[in-house]
């Protein structure tokens, strides 16, 4: 069999053995960054970044993949679904429950995804080997939102999607609600044809229901104002004028994916170490708040948020609390948290005391 042809019969292996990894798609790309490399310069030199530093770091690596891992020739891109639940309107709508992004209810997906990649990596080996194509010296690297890594400008040249309005990759059959995960790797594999176009049309949605204006215009996000980036990324405290908007968002935010028409596609999860944990996905902002260190770090093993550490989770309950209606018992937490050896968490305890005791009441969620 020609090697052209062996490349071939691989490619369609490796997609079928994506999908029995639990992969919902799995394409082949060979990505031109250029345009993309282009756009992620001009967003840094406007500061969008916020204190994310390393976003401007390693040069043409993020950029250029065979600069990141040596003799790379193409880029095997996955997706895996991972909504397990309805409830987010209700949850927002509910100034005193904890909306925590869907992401993060289960467990750590970078663990998940980077496991399945491995084991996909193990037979591509098997494979080469069982089609006598060793002297093509195979190289490979699996990445899951890790090391510089453009994903989404790959996921779309692969044809998983199409980076939307709100920056986010969108399937016209699956919306948004998915991980992804690369290989790359020094194989001349056929690369896939089928790239989406750009679907969003005149539709605003996403940009209109951003609940603290963190879109300066479409496919552009300033992260400084975005609820994901303040609950997660930033380690300061959350800017005083921002609080009061991001309503009983504590780690995240889904709004311009709850509010994507695309998303009327999307498929829950049959994973189910992506099921939540804890209740998170309907618990009460003071039922969290009470939880001690110690609470928080075995409920949160396992869970992308236990990354931000207890105080930044006191942090981000307290701007909640301050949201939420008056009551005596999110009072008197707070009071007991007046103290905490944390500057951090002080200073947004104060502040939700204030406005526990201004009784401020304000519609969140933008229907």
């Amino acid at each position: 069999m020609p090697e052209t042809d062996k490349l071939k019969d691989l490619a369609k292996k490796v997609k079928a053995w994506g999908l029995e990894l639990g992969f919902q798609q799995v394409a082949i790309s060979e990505p031109d960054l250029s345009s993309a490399s282009k756009n992620l310069l001009d967003w840094l030199d406007k500061g969008y970044q916020g204190s994310m530093q390393w976003m401007g770091e390693h040069g043409e690596k993020r950029y250029t993949p065979n600069q990141l891992v040596e003799n790379s020739l193409r880029v095997i891109s996955v997706r895996m679904d991972y909504l397990t639940d309805s409830n987010m309107i209700a949850v927002l709508k509910d100034d005193n429950k904890a909306y925590i992004s869907r992401y993060a209810l289960g467990r750590d997906y970078h663990k998940l995804i980077r496991k399945r990649l491995a084991k996909l990596g193990k037979k591509i080996e098997t494979e080469i080997d069982f089609l006598g194509l060793n002297h093509l010296q195979l190289t490979q690297r699996p990445f899951v939102d890790s090391a510089p890594v453009m994903e989404k400008p790959i996921a779309e040249q692969a044809g998983l999607g199409w980076i939307g309005k709100n920056t986010l990759l969108i399937n016209d059959k699956a919306g948004s609600w998915f991980f992804l995960g690369e290989i790359y790797i020094s194989l001349e594999l056929p690369v896939d044809q089928n790239e989406q176009t750009n679907k969003c049309g005149n539709c605003r949605a996403c940009l209109k229901v951003c609940p603290t204006n963190a879109f300066p215009e479409p496919y552009v996000l300033d992260a400084r104002r975005c609820i994901s980036y303040l609950t997660i990324e930033s380690q300061e405290p959350i800017p005083e004028e921002l609080r009061p908007l991001m309503g009983n968002r504590v780690f995240g935010c889904d709004d311009c994916q709850i509010t994507c028409p695309w998303n009327r596609y999307s498929s829950k999860t049959q994973e189910s170490d992506f099921s939540p944990r804890h209740n998170l996905d309907n618990s009460e902002l003071v039922t969290l708040f009470e939880w001690t260190e110690e609470e928080f770090l075995h409920n949160t093993e396992g869970s992308p948020i236990r990354r931000i550490g207890y105080p930044r989770w006191l942090r981000n309950l307290s701007v909640g609390l301050g949201n939420a209606p008056t009551s005596q018992r999110i009072i008197d937490a707070l009071n007991k948290r007046v103290d905490d050896p944390s500057a951090l968490v002080r200073e947004h305890v104060i502040w939700a005391l204030e406005q526990q005791n201004s009784n401020s009441s304000v519609k969140f969620f933008k229907a």
